[in-house]
């Protein structure tokens, strides 16, 4: 027995977008907290790039810290209008990655938007 049935991918598009911003404001309830707001502070007090290494070689794994540089990588050169396959050859980073970090950019919090346009405008 087959079915045959149609889909309105527009539909299924919006609702999808709908859920992941629902379940992304859930994880961030659930990652906001006094401790972590406190953390977050912590590394706000950091002046130099020397500090940053020191702090974070000493909170993260080395793969932590390669991973996160990686990603915001992904995301300036995305930002560039660079291609997946520019993209992997340039970072090493896997299409899933690069994926994920696309996905950040439409639809996350803006958090990478945010930190690019800072340093575009430092660099003024």
């Amino acid at each position: 027995m087959y079915f045959y049935f149609s889909l309105d991918f527009n539909r299924i598009k919006r609702y999808n977008i709908k859920v992941n911003k629902l379940t992304e404001d859930i994880h961030l309830d659930k990652l906001r907290s006094a401790s972590t707001d406190a953390r977050f502070e912590a590394i706000l007090t950091l002046k130099t790039v020397d500090e940053c290494y020191r702090f974070f070689e000493d909170a993260c794994t080395v793969k932590e810290i390669i991973d996160i540089s990686q990603r915001f990588e992904v995301a300036k050169l995305l930002s560039e209008k660079k291609n997946y396959q520019e993209i992997s050859k340039e970072t090493g980073a896997s299409t899933a990655t690069i994926s994920r970090v696309g996905k950040c950019l439409l639809y996350g919090k803006d958090g990478y938007t945010l930190v690019l346009e800072r340093i575009k405008e430092n660099k003024k």
